[in-house]
């Protein structure tokens, strides 16, 4: 379907059905008795609430990354003199949609009317701090670049690392993410961190913490949970990844959210592609995690992990991991 009939679509007031040769009547009615099911599941006799856009949400990342390095995310042939109008624009367009979404985002789970009355005055605090935030979020993303140009011998420029690198493409759009996940729009973080993934086959949880200097080479396949904290000069290959080691659950069975359950990384750990690292277990600092290896236990600074080490650990301790 074109943009233009995608919007024609989106806009319609009253839809009519095309023709078509096949007989879709059964089908268009269970859906129908389907979402009608589902729809009183969650929502009981209420009209279902507005949720927020996905499109709208890759455009409002294209202005902000815009924004941040106009040169290389702006319209071609930005002459340097109009740079800081280019960005004035950007901002005002991408934070002024940005706030519709984060109101849509809060009333979503607003519990009463009263919460739900208030969601307009929440998201325009949340997105003035988040701009507020974005100098800083600059700052980091240059570390992020400097440490990938650093770090691989095949990158020839730090303008080709901003523009092709699939790991900085992740985390320019997770410190994004990450940031409106603790200012209290952690539904738009996420949504974010799934654009993310498909763009780059890299999924971070935006409620990761992940600090200053972080180099995913190559990429493809990486994890990184909700609860991970990952300290300075942290470098990652592809398929590592940073997950739980098993979930507790509640009282009535369901699983608990929100505890800590992925690891610590300290400070210039270096874990190798297709590595393991699960549970709330900390890697101190300087340590090296060679590929393919499966760690469920602390490892002291300064450590070396292979195959072999990893594998004795395991059986030294009476049993599999």
């Amino acid at each position: 379907m074109s943009g233009h009939a995608a919007r024609g679509w989106a806009e319609s007031d009253r839809w009519t059905a095309p023709a078509s040769q096949l007989d879709l009547g059964p089908v268009v009615a269970a859906l129908r008795d389907l979402r009608r099911t589902s729809h009183r599941s969650r929502y009981g006799d209420d009209a279902p609430p507005e949720l927020p856009s996905r499109r709208a949400l890759v455009e409002v990342l294209d202005g902000l990354i815009g924004a941040l390095f106009p040169r290389h995310f702006g319209p071609p042939g930005l002459a340097s003199d109009s740079l800081d109008a280019y960005v004035t624009i950007a901002l005002t367009t991408a934070l002024k949609s940005l706030r519709n979404q984060v109101r849509i985002a809060l009333e979503l789970v607003a519990v009463d009317d009263g919460e739900s009355a208030l969601a307009d005055v929440r998201a325009r605090d949340i997105v003035a701090r988040f701009a507020a935030d974005l100098p800083e979020i600059r700052r980091l993303l240059e570390s992020d670049i400097h440490a990938a140009y650093e770090g691989d011998p095949a990158a020839t420029s730090l303008d080709e690392v901003i523009c092709c690198y699939p790991g900085v493409a992740a985390v320019v759009r997770h410190r994004l993410a990450h940031g409106l996940h603790v200012l209290g729009a952690p539904m738009l973080g996420r949504i974010i961190s799934e654009i993310a993934h498909s763009l780059t086959g890299i999924d971070i949880h935006p409620g990761a913490v992940i600090g200053e200097r972080f180099f995913i080479d190559h990429g493809t396949g990486v994890v990184i949970g909700e609860t991970a904290i990952l300290g300075a000069r942290v470098r990652l290959y592809q398929g590592v990844t940073l997950g739980a080691r098993r979930f507790l659950t509640a009282d009535d069975g369901t699983l608990a959210k929100a505890y800590p359950r992925h690891p610590i990384l300290g400070d210039d750990v270096v874990v190798y592609a297709g590595a393991t690292i699960l549970g709330r277990i900390t890697v101190g600092q300087g340590s090296t995690i060679a590929g393919s290896v499966w760690v469920t236990s602390d490892v002291p600074p300064g450590s070396t992990i292979t195959q072999a080490k990893a594998r004795q650990e395991t059986f030294d301790a009476g049993g599999g991991i």
